[in-house]
Protein backbone atom coordinates (compact mmCIF):
# COMPACT_ATOMS: atom_id res chain seq x y z
CA UNK A 1 0.00 0.00 0.00
CA UNK A 2 2.82 2.36 0.74
CA UNK A 3 4.08 1.88 -2.79
CA UNK A 4 0.62 2.81 -4.16
CA UNK A 5 0.49 5.97 -2.12
CA UNK A 6 3.93 7.13 -3.18
CA UNK A 7 3.01 6.53 -6.82
CA UNK A 8 -0.23 8.47 -6.42
CA UNK A 9 1.56 11.30 -4.66
CA UNK A 10 4.28 11.25 -7.30
CA UNK A 11 1.68 11.48 -10.07
CA UNK A 12 -0.02 14.36 -8.26
CA UNK A 13 3.31 16.10 -7.83
CA UNK A 14 4.14 15.58 -11.50
CA UNK A 15 0.74 16.92 -12.55
CA UNK A 16 1.23 19.97 -10.34
CA UNK A 17 4.69 20.49 -11.83
CA UNK A 18 3.26 20.18 -15.36
CA UNK A 19 0.55 22.75 -14.57
CA UNK A 20 3.18 25.08 -13.16
CA UNK A 21 5.36 24.62 -16.26
CA UNK A 22 2.37 25.37 -18.52
CA UNK A 23 1.66 28.53 -16.54
CA UNK A 24 5.31 29.55 -16.76
CA UNK A 25 5.37 28.93 -20.51
CA UNK A 26 2.23 31.05 -20.99
CA UNK A 27 3.76 33.83 -18.90
CA UNK A 28 6.99 33.72 -20.91
CA UNK A 29 5.02 33.74 -24.16
CA UNK A 30 3.15 36.88 -23.09
CA UNK A 31 6.38 38.54 -21.98
CA UNK A 32 8.07 37.73 -25.29
CA UNK A 33 5.11 39.12 -27.22
CA UNK A 34 5.20 42.33 -25.18
CA UNK A 35 8.95 42.61 -25.66
CA UNK A 36 8.57 42.09 -29.39
CA UNK A 37 5.89 44.78 -29.61
CA UNK A 38 8.04 47.15 -27.57
CA UNK A 39 11.07 46.41 -29.77
CA UNK A 40 9.00 46.95 -32.92
CA UNK A 41 7.67 50.24 -31.60
CA UNK A 42 11.14 51.43 -30.63
CA UNK A 43 12.54 50.47 -34.04
CA UNK A 44 9.67 52.25 -35.78
CA UNK A 45 10.20 55.41 -33.71
CA UNK A 46 13.95 55.34 -34.41
CA UNK A 47 13.29 54.93 -38.14
CA UNK A 48 10.80 57.82 -38.11
CA UNK A 49 13.28 60.04 -36.31
CA UNK A 50 15.97 59.04 -38.81
CA UNK A 51 13.69 59.87 -41.73
CA UNK A 52 12.89 63.26 -40.23
CA UNK A 53 16.56 63.98 -39.66
CA UNK A 54 17.44 63.00 -43.23
CA UNK A 55 14.58 65.12 -44.57
CA UNK A 56 15.85 68.13 -42.60
CA UNK A 57 19.40 67.58 -43.88
CA UNK A 58 18.13 67.22 -47.44
CA UNK A 59 16.12 70.42 -47.19
CA UNK A 60 19.15 72.25 -45.78
CA UNK A 61 21.35 70.95 -48.62
CA UNK A 62 18.70 71.94 -51.18
CA UNK A 63 18.53 75.41 -49.69
CA UNK A 64 22.31 75.73 -49.90
CA UNK A 65 22.34 74.55 -53.53
CA UNK A 66 19.51 76.92 -54.40
CA UNK A 67 21.44 79.81 -52.83
CA UNK A 68 24.60 78.87 -54.72
CA UNK A 69 22.68 78.66 -58.01
CA UNK A 70 21.18 82.09 -57.40
CA UNK A 71 24.64 83.51 -56.69
CA UNK A 72 26.02 82.03 -59.93
CA UNK A 73 23.03 83.34 -61.85
CA UNK A 74 23.56 86.82 -60.43
CA UNK A 75 27.25 86.69 -61.41
CA UNK A 76 26.40 85.60 -64.96
CA UNK A 77 23.77 88.34 -65.32
CA UNK A 78 26.24 90.92 -64.03
CA UNK A 79 28.93 89.70 -66.43
CA UNK A 80 26.54 89.76 -69.41
CA UNK A 81 25.50 93.32 -68.56
CA UNK A 82 29.11 94.34 -68.08
CA UNK A 83 30.40 92.79 -71.34
CA UNK A 84 27.47 92.11 -73.69
CA UNK A 85 29.54 91.67 -76.88
CA UNK A 86 31.90 89.16 -75.27
CA UNK A 87 28.93 87.27 -73.81
CA UNK A 88 27.24 87.16 -77.23
CA UNK A 89 30.44 85.83 -78.83
CA UNK A 90 30.73 83.12 -76.18
CA UNK A 91 27.07 82.13 -76.67
CA UNK A 92 27.58 81.90 -80.46
CA UNK A 93 30.70 79.75 -79.98
CA UNK A 94 28.97 77.38 -77.57
CA UNK A 95 26.00 77.12 -79.94
CA UNK A 96 28.31 76.31 -82.83
CA UNK A 97 30.03 73.56 -80.79
CA UNK A 98 26.64 72.04 -79.86
CA UNK A 99 25.64 72.10 -83.53
CA UNK A 100 28.85 70.29 -84.50
CA UNK A 101 28.38 67.67 -81.81
CA UNK A 102 24.72 67.08 -82.66
CA UNK A 103 25.55 66.35 -86.32
CA UNK A 104 27.68 63.37 -85.35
Amino acid sequence: MAAGRSTGETNADLEADIRQLKADIEKLTRQLAETGEHGYGAARRAASEGVEQLRAQGEAALGTLRGNAQDIEAQVVALVREKPVTSLAIAVGVGYLFALLSRR
